[in-house]
């Protein structure tokens, strides 16, 4: 590897650690960042930490750097930063291992799993501010933003859709829909990407990365997030069991009202299910075309199915349902 910012992280790493640590890159992410596994040997024993690379040109490392700090004080297993240089976009932190949740989840173990990864959004939930500052609001204008990630990336883009002016006025009440859909519920701290490739296993505890892009936003986002992965599918009644304990959870601890029902609730949560899996589904082609990163397409028809088949549960969305079945979800298929 020779290019410039790693050649940079090189030195910038001897001056922190020594010249004797090795670097390994160990993965990039559905983003500009880029990370290294980094050993030496201090203090009697071999030492490992993780180097985050993070173009500042293109993200901050800041936001990462006050939630990382948030969650620990809130007492969230979270990389720790260790050594920091914003203006470089370097960060050494602690080292939490290769298990990601997903790798160890089987019909057995995923309900307790789930169970103590929803345990943990009581706490997150609660943490609505960053370096003594809100979070910034997930309202009505950003969620339609990353809803056109949708249109743009994955109608228009990879499958050269040409929507007509019905197909326009469907798709224009579905967003509209979706958008009154988060702005009725009550508004918590939301990490935004919860689910099992960023929660990793640490000697039989959870810990949290990819934090960084938190908000305040509806209460049910990040419980679907988990338990509707994209990447992986389980079944309805484990599901549905799983979302009525973050049901009575969100209750006990005095974030959602008792008047609120669960009927109320599991359509906050299915409605805000297919939010995010269309901004998804278009951030998965997004990542292909414009940032040369192929791995994601293949999670596109799950991430789909999810959307056809919650929407064919309620009337006002049959439409968009059969819609998406005909003109999307068949010619993404034979596409693949």
């Amino acid at each position: 590897m020779s290019d410039l910012r790693f050649i940079d992280l090189q030195a910038w790493i001897a001056r922190t650690l020594g010249t004797d640590a090795q670097i390994l890159l160990i993965s990039g992410d559905a983003s500009f960042r880029r990370y290294f596994r980094v050993t030496h040997f201090g203090d009697n024993q071999s030492l490992s930490y993780i180097v985050m690379d993070s173009p500042p040109q293109l993200i901050d490392v800041v936001p990462f750097i006050s939630l990382a700090n948030e969650y620990h004080h809130h007492g969230i297993l979270a990389p720790q930063v260790i050594n920091q240089n914003p203006e470089q976009g370097f960060l050494l932190l602690s080292d939490l291992g290769d298990t990601q949740l997903l790798s160890v989840l089987n019909q057995d173990n995923v309900s307790d799993y789930y169970q103590q990864a929803l345990q943990l959004l009581n706490t997150i939930a609660n943490i609505t501010t960053s370096a003594c500052e809100p979070l910034p609001i997930y309202d009505d204008e950003f969620v339609l933003r990353e809803l056109g990630i949708f249109t743009e990336w994955l109608l228009q883009h990879h499958l050269g859709l040409a929507i007509t002016d019905a197909e326009q006025h469907m798709l224009k009440q579905v967003f509209q829909l979706l958008v009154d859909n988060v702005a009725d519920q009550p508004k918590v701290g939301m990490h935004r990407d919860y689910h099992s490739r960023n929660l990793m296993l640490c000697d039989d505890q959870l810990a949290v990365i990819d934090f960084q892009d938190s908000v305040l936003g509806p209460i049910t986002y990040d419980a679907v997030s988990l338990l509707r992965d994209c990447y992986v599918r389980w079944p309805a009644d484990k599901v549905e069991a799983l979302m009525q304990v973050h049901y009575q959870q969100m209750q006990q601890i005095g974030l959602l009202s008792p008047t609120v029902s669960i009927n109320q609730y599991r359509r906050w949560f299915d409605l805000t299910g297919l939010q995010r899996h269309l901004k998804a589904a278009g951030i998965f082609c997004r990542l292909n075309y414009r940032d040369a990163k192929p791995g994601y397409m293949k999670d596109i028809p799950l991430t789909l199915r999810y959307v056809r088949d919650v929407a064919q549960g309620y009337d006002e969305l049959i439409e968009f349902a059969n819609w998406l079945d005909t003109k999307v979800i068949v010619p993404m298929e034979s596409i693949s």
